[in-house]
């Protein structure tokens, strides 16, 4: 029997591994392998996708990482909602390291990345508002069940990487409306758009970014320490909001293509 799954957890930086019991699957796409194997494991009455987006040993740098084969690989396993933690950088400075943001809005500061399924035939995503109203209610939600005061709204700004931004970038990201910093929020929402699915983010902040506050700039060790220290209260957000997704969508994201004649068949 073919594995399945109907919901996803897309596991960010310090995040390899979530489900207890699960099991791996090899899954091969036409854009080549995904970071890992996906692992699937049933939470609650449901049956869960994770795949760590850097792979399990970090080996896929933000700019490397395989975008379109992960979520076209969580595609044809049958997912259609899926949540994607990731840390980021606070942009404003009541934003400090431990601090949960669900972001609504996404700027692109990305250059050279593969960020779309369609390059032949006119297909054009409606993209105005990128991530899933449902799944940003039902994590916003799990948070206050688990005492987290999560941001509910938010901007989150994707540059190229791997390098952090300097003093004068990130000023400038706070200037444009930004809320948060990040390295991998971008292609992976778009394609998500692409393939119709549900994508929400939640972001962790790890800390301030360089422009916020005087005194040192970000590190990757002070990065992946705050992480770290916050795994189990992210851990039992994601395990509480994937089981609180509902079964039947009934928002826009399934239909985000339709009346588009597409130049292939999905998965």
């Amino acid at each position: 029997m073919s594995p399945h799954a109907e919901f996803a957890v897309i596991g960010g930086s310090g995040l390899y591994a979530l489900l207890d019991g699960a099991t791996a699957h090899t899954v091969d796409t036409p854009y080549g392998p995904p970071s890992d194997p996906v692992t699937i494991a049933e939470v609650g009455d449901r049956t869960v996708a994770f795949l760590p987006r850097h792979g399990r040993d970090h080996r896929h740098p933000p700019h490397r990482i395989p975008y379109r084969a992960n979520l076209w690989a969580l595609r044809s396993l049958g997912v259609r909602q899926i949540l994607a933690p990731c840390a980021v950088g606070g942009l404003r400075p009541e934003l400090g390291p431990g601090t949960f943001v669900i972001p609504d809005q996404l700027i692109d500061r990305t250059s050279g990345r593969a960020q779309t399924y369609y390059d032949q035939g006119a297909v054009h995503v409606s993209f105005a508002d990128p991530y899933c109203p449902v799944g940003r209610t039902t994590v916003g939600e799990a948070a206050e069940r688990h005492g987290i005061a999560a941001e509910p709204t938010g901007t989150m700004v994707v540059v190229e990487g791997p390098r952090f931004s300097t003093r004068a970038e990130s000023r400038w990201f706070t200037a444009i409306g930004g809320t948060v910093v990040n390295m991998t929020g971008h292609p992976e929402a778009v394609l998500a758009r692409e393939l119709a699915l549900c994508y929400t983010a939640i972001a962790l902040v790890t800390d301030l970014d360089a422009g916020v506050e005087g005194g040192h700039g970000v590190t990757q060790e002070e990065v992946f320490r705050v992480f770290g220290e916050n795994t189990a209260r992210l851990r039992a957000l994601l395990l509480d909001a994937v089981a609180a997704l509902p079964t039947e969508r009934a928002c826009p994201c399934g239909g985000a293509l339709d009346g588009i004649k597409l130049p292939f068949a999905l998965p």
